[in-house]
């Protein structure tokens, strides 16, 4: 017969091990979702303001690290990169941050992520964050293409200066994006 002492002894230790073990697997999985999650957070915020970003980014590049603390220099500097911006896009922001420059200026000398500095001036002006660049659709397949929404295969159009009339099915728009495919990139 087995004494409680001997179950006490033996079983008791690999119990509590096991119970131990199973507590710290859990754990670490909690850790790495919380990760990724982050992660895919930080990820989506920097999509959400992407033009914006980069023109702050290039501004910042454009200057010395002691220029970057005055903030007329700062505005000078956005306003040097705004006469000289080429794409649409990048005018589309210098044209919402233009009025806006001494906003700008004051988050920016402190150092503050260009992320941060945008999110902040969207404040005054949410479509600075709306400002996106365009999907690129050069090196997409059909099978990319229809892992797509019918919404984002409408932006696709829209930004191409066509749309797709009388079309129901998301094979249908597939179709008409794939015959668009030479307007893709053109500015307009």
């Amino acid at each position: 017969v087995l004494s409680f002492a001997f179950l006490l002894d033996t079983v008791l230790p690999f119990y509590s091990f096991t119970v131990y073990f199973t507590m710290k697997i859990c754990s670490g999985l909690a850790s790495l979702l919380a990760l990724v999650s982050l992660s895919t957070l930080v990820l989506a915020a920097a999509e959400e303001c992407e033009v914006c970003v980069k023109v702050m980014d290039d501004v910042r590049s454009t200057m010395s690290k002691t220029d970057g603390r005055d903030k007329s220099k700062i505005e000078a500097a956005l306003g040097e990169y705004c006469d000289k911006a080429t794409g649409s896009r990048e005018k589309k922001i210098c044209y919402y941050v233009d009025p806006i420059k001494r906003e700008v200026a004051q988050p920016f000398s402190t150092g503050m992520p260009s992320l941060k500095v945008c999110k902040r001036i969207s404040t005054q002006n949410p479509e600075i964050c709306h400002v996106k660049f365009p999907i690129r659709t050069e090196t997409l397949e059909k099978k990319d293409l229809s892992k797509m929404r019918v919404k984002q295969l409408k932006a696709i159009l829209s930004e191409r200066g066509t749309e797709c009339k009388g079309c129901v099915e998301k094979e249908e728009f597939i179709r008409r994006v794939q015959e668009t495919e030479h307007l893709a990139g053109q500015d307009l």
